[in-house]
């Protein structure tokens, strides 16, 4: 069964009726549905990605491709990034190509279909719904040179290198460091055994080191969650996990998989306060049968201000859930996370500045140095 995605950019809560379509993509996960969007924010516009259909008014429904690209190691063209623009060249020497009217490249700002007509048939050369950025399809060209096929993309985005064509996992895990800048990634949700599996899965693709509360908590105690929960009780353990958290969070370049359920420090909302010191994934699994439920739940997901998960950066829906969907999920993580960097370049920064001045639960609205929070002003100067 195909997955669908859901995908839009959301401006402000301060208008909260606009909504500007943005590219999505679909994937095959095999009957577990993945839906990704990024929470609203009073001083950031939000995101929800990536896409394909039925959610609320706010969030417009758009069409895509494939999660999953070939990796570069076999990939049968050449690529390079010059800052401005990206150049795909791609072997035709061998096709019997009679002119350039024998070409057809057809892209717009996030894909592109190249085919040429050789000996009668039309033979599709490259095709992706999901270009690792976006481009300006009026100043894209392209030519022969020998026997090669030269595209050349002006990219939307010249800051943002390009190691790849598409947007695909090796791409991805390539890409975003360069957006991320070092800042953890925390992984919040109901369960525990999902949170962990793609957390290792992310933390091994972008090569940043993989840490589980779960099992810093049963080492310390000696004894399992379970065990602990029912002696002391689901507050004790919150508690504990919120110290852990604390002493995580000057940490880089990690990812932290957080306990699932109500016994976890991110099921309640007073606990955020060193969860705020990274990028925050929730890890939602959906109860949603078809798009007119599909459309519901992710209206209450975003208007639900009472549910602590909803203070995540990035909110992932799946449905049925088996361990060989962690690359997949994992994936979609990353591509939610690139565009909400992407979109804003100074949110790693800001995140640091955060952790900087001490953690003190004043994210994103960062007081100055030396604001009290229990007194809830600013210091004076």
């Amino acid at each position: 069964m195909a997955a669908a995605l859901l995908s839009a950019l959301s401006f402000s809560p301060r208008s909260p009726t606009e909504a500007l379509r943005i590219p999505g993509l679909d994937a095959h996960l095999c009957g577990s549905p993945l839906l990704l969007r990024v929470r609203n924010r009073p001083s950031l516009p939000s995101l929800h990605l990536p896409g394909g259909r039925g959610v609320s008014e706010r969030v417009g429904s758009v069409s895509g491709g494939h999660l999953s690209a070939a990796p570069a190691g076999t990939r049968n063209y050449e690529f390079s990034d010059s800052v401005s623009e990206a150049e795909l060249r791609l072997d035709i020497g061998a096709m019997d190509v009679q002119s350039s009217r024998d070409i057809f490249v057809d892209i717009d700002e996030t894909s592109l279909l190249i085919r040429v007509k050789a000996s009668g048939t039309l033979v599709t050369l490259m095709e992706t719904n999901r270009l690792f950025d976006k481009i300006n399809p009026s100043e894209t060209i392209w030519y022969i040179d020998e026997e090669q096929l030269v595209v050349n993309l002006k990219k939307y985005d010249t800051d943002l290198k390009w190691p790849d064509i598409g947007e695909s996992w090796e791409s991805l895990t390539s890409g975003i460091l360069q957006l991320l800048k070092g800042t953890s990634i925390y992984i919040v949700g109901d369960s525990t055994e999902i949170n962990q599996a793609v957390a290792e899965e992310l933390a091994a693709g972008i090569g940043y080191v993989p840490l589980c509360t779960s099992e810093l908590l049963e080492s310390y105690a000696e004894k399992p969650i379970d065990t602990w929960v029912v002696s002391e009780g689901a507050a004790s353990v919150a508690e504990a996990e919120s110290a852990v958290l604390e002493s995580l969070s000057s940490h880089v370049r990690t990812v932290v998989a957080t306990l699932g359920g109500k016994h976890g420090a991110a099921s309640r909302s007073d606990k955020w306060q060193h969860l705020y010191a990274g990028f925050t994934v929730w890890l939602s699994q959906s109860e949603a049968v078809d798009e007119a439920s599909a459309k519901e739940e992710a209206r209450r997901h975003i208007e639900d201000g009472s549910l602590a998960y909803a203070n995540a950066d990035v909110i992932v829906k799946l449905g049925k859930w088996e361990l060989d969907h962690a690359r997949e999920v994992a994936q979609g993580c990353l591509s939610a996370l690139k565009q909400l960097t992407s979109l804003d370049k100074q949110l790693a920064g800001k995140k640091s500045l955060y952790i900087r001045l001490g953690c003190r639960g004043d994210w994103p609205n960062i007081k100055p140095p030396g604001w009290d929070p229990s007194s809830g002003s600013d210091p004076e100067y």
